[in-house]
């Protein structure tokens, strides 16, 4: 995964004629820390689990990036997700580094107290390289509000003061941000929204497929929906369902089975990948039948699947630009943390609203100028930005 980031950003560079001086410090990551840490299980004896957090680059500002429980995450992956954070909050034009971080578990094999307390051990692991002001993690996949809770709590207690701004992605009650829950989903409406006015199309009665139904796909789905749009596949990691005539969102298990293989092939307008890296390869890249792809997972397609989708045509909104809406109202409920604040709904939404169009204009001017696809420019676009500030 992290040699897919470094060809596309070699591949950016080459474009502007960039010296490899101004970008070379970009392929690598700036600290990566490994943890191993001890967990009380509840029947009784101790289990080790290992963790870790990248920050890719703090260039712009302090690391951000979340941090998943899965039994896949290793150094490759979390390395990728942290360099694609310093470009997607460079895209978004924050001020921010990129960091990621996770730990290796199977989360759905452990008690709620059990995952509590592996929270609880992660912080501390990681306590040396995080702080409101060095590195502030967020929810990724399989982590949630009520994890993040935990986790500024554990980090309070530590540094002995309450810290709400270590963490974003928070419940309301405890310093979260209202629209943070749906605003990535929210970014993908937006950026497939834009495009369709860009090429100069109406989105109502646009067929869409979804990729992973969970709080990205399922927010972008009822956003689409109310513009028009028509769902007409959704799926989660046990299969999809789908019908051709539209979804009934809320009767959705009534549709036809299908699997995530096929869900991906289907003829459709816009193909939504929300779940996980790697979906769309060189093997399924031929058979995709989508005109329009807004990524809504980091990394959903490889180097080699992005060649033959350009060749064939296919628009693709990249991740660093369609999905940053999450990281952009993350960054607000930082700020409101720091300043003691509270933003109205309507607030935050305007505020997502105008800078992820600010954000799209600066990508689509960039695929104009240099007539290039919409990643390359988006990587052309935060390249700039970060070069800026060496």
């Amino acid at each position: 995964m992290y040699e897919n980031f470094k060809q596309t950003v070699v591949a950016a560079a080459r474009k502007m004629k960039m010296a490899e001086s101004d970008y070379v410090r970009f392929l690598h990551c700036e600290r990566e820390l490994k943890v191993s840490f001890p967990v009380a299980m509840d029947e009784g004896g101790v289990r080790v689990f290992e963790g870790y957090r990248v920050q890719h680059s703090t260039l712009r500002g302090p690391a951000k990036g979340g941090f998943r429980y899965h039994p896949d995450v290793d150094e490759d992956e979390v390395r990728a997700l942290a360099a694609w954070m310093t470009f997607k909050c460079a895209v978004a034009g924050i001020p921010y580094g990129g960091g990621k971080g996770g730990v290796t578990v199977d989360p759905t094999k452990l008690s709620k107290a059990e995952l509590e307390r592996l929270t609880r051990g992660f912080t501390e692991a990681i306590l040396p390289i995080i702080g409101p002001h060095k590195d502030i993690p967020a929810p990724d996949v399989n982590t949630n509000g009520e994890i993040m809770g935990w986790f500024m709590d554990e980090y309070s207690r530590l540094v002995g003061e309450h810290s709400p701004a270590v963490v974003t992605g928070k419940p309301v009650e405890l310093g979260g941000s209202l629209g943070r829950v749906e605003a990535t989903g929210r970014g993908v409406m937006i950026a497939a929204r834009e495009v369709y006015k860009k090429l100069g199309r109406d989105i109502r009665g646009a067929r869409v497929v979804i990729q992973g139904f969970g709080n990205v796909g399922s927010n972008a789905a009822r956003l689409l929906e109310g513009l028009g749009a028509k769902i007409i596949a959704v799926s989660d990691v046990n299969g999809g369902y789908f019908n051709a005539g539209g979804l009934d969102l809320s009767e959705v298990s009534k549709a036809t089975r299908i699997s995530n293989a096929e869900l991906l092939e289907l003829d459709c307008d816009i193909l939504i990948p929300a779940a996980l890296e790697n979906q769309i390869t060189e093997k399924n890249a031929a058979r995709i039948k989508a005109k329009y792809i807004i990524e809504g997972a980091n990394g959903p397609t490889t180097v080699a699947a992005d060649e033959i989708l350009e060749s064939r045509g296919v628009v693709v909104v990249p991740d660093i630009l369609a999905n940053c809406g999450g990281v952009v109202c993350s960054y607000f409920e930082w700020v409101q943390n720091l300043a003691g604040e509270k933003w109205d709904l309507e607030k935050v939404n305007s505020e997502l609203e105008k800078v992820l169009v600010k954000a799209f204009e600066g990508v689509y001017k960039i695929h104009r100028e240099y007539k290039v696809s919409l990643r390359q420019a988006a990587y052309m676009a935060a390249l700039k930005k970060l070069v800026e500030v060496e």
